[in-house]
């Protein structure tokens, strides 16, 4: 068994045995039996004296890869607090309090009661493989870079860092070559003509309330034909025959389109006139 060093008061261990000798009654002999069965579970337990404050003297620990369990002892309990108790197996059931943890686990041993030492040894053991495998896990850790490690790493990064700057700009010089080219290629490339089929077609005329089209005024022949042709459906059929008729028997008659919100074309002669719609 090994001992830790306390600065004030003697060792850890000749603290334990102070502790146990001032309890002087069942449990004193209690935490000294707990305390002989830890040993025998692992020799190699440290025994240590932790958390000394103004009001309480300290606390006994037992520790192997860390703490295995504290010795408490109160006016009518003796208390082993196992650090990782939630974690172990326990077979035997020896834990019966501080069950809604999810980390510690602890034994309340009251006058009169007796220990499995069998149970209470499986459980030390188990907590010291338990602490073991933590430590074991933490060694497996790549370990911290040393400076220099970290100064060859940075000055690899340095240079990498300048070779793709090159790279990006002689990429962009390239970039911008080829983007010319093509932009000088596209302006040199004769435009094709604009075809008759490509040509934006007029907008259709609005239809008032009436269905007649909306045209603009005008003189002549081109007005009154484009009102007809804005005709809607059979007012567009009778229009053509209508205005053909017209031109036919009174040759020279005067042609226009009124464009009035209410438009109409209309063929006229001096004091009379023939509206088409």
């Amino acid at each position: 068994m090994k001992e830790s060093d306390v600065s004030q008061g003697g060792s850890a261990s000749e603290l334990i045995s102070k502790r146990i000798a001032e309890l002087g009654d069942w449990r004193g002999k209690t935490l000294s039996r707990m305390r002989e069965l830890i040993k025998e579970a692992d020799p190699d337990v440290i025994e240590e004296w932790k958390w000394v404050k103004p009001t309480t003297p300290g606390t006994p620990v037992w520790s192997h890869d860390g703490i295995i369990c504290t010795g408490e002892s109160y006016k009518s309990v003796v208390k082993l607090t196992f650090a990782k108790g939630a974690s172990l197996n326990d077979p035997g059931r020896l834990f019966n309090s501080s069950l809604e943890g999810n980390v510690r686990r602890a034994i309340d041993i009251h006058e009169g009661e007796d220990v499995d030492a069998t149970a209470f040894k499986a459980l030390v053991r188990s907590a010291v493989a338990l602490n073991g495998s933590g430590r074991r896990s933490r060694r497996k850790r790549s370990p911290k870079p040393s400076s220099k490690g970290v100064r060859d790493r940075r000055d690899r990064s340095l240079q990498v860092s300048t070779t793709a700057g090159n790279t990006s700009t002689k990429s962009a010089k390239v970039a911008e070559n080829a983007d010319g080219k093509r932009v000088a290629a596209k302006a040199a490339k004769p435009r094709k003509a604009v075809g008759r089929s490509s040509a934006r077609k007029p907008a259709k005329p609005t239809l008032l309330s009436g269905g007649n089209p909306q045209i603009a005024k005008g003189e002549g022949a081109a007005p009154v034909r484009a009102y007809i042709a804005a005709m809607p459906g059979w007012k567009r059929h009778v229009g053509r025959p209508l205005d053909a008729l017209i031109v036919r028997t009174v040759p020279g008659v005067p042609r226009r389109s009124n464009g009035t919100r209410r438009s109409t074309a209309s063929m006229a002669r001096p004091g009379s006139s023939t509206s088409i719609l």
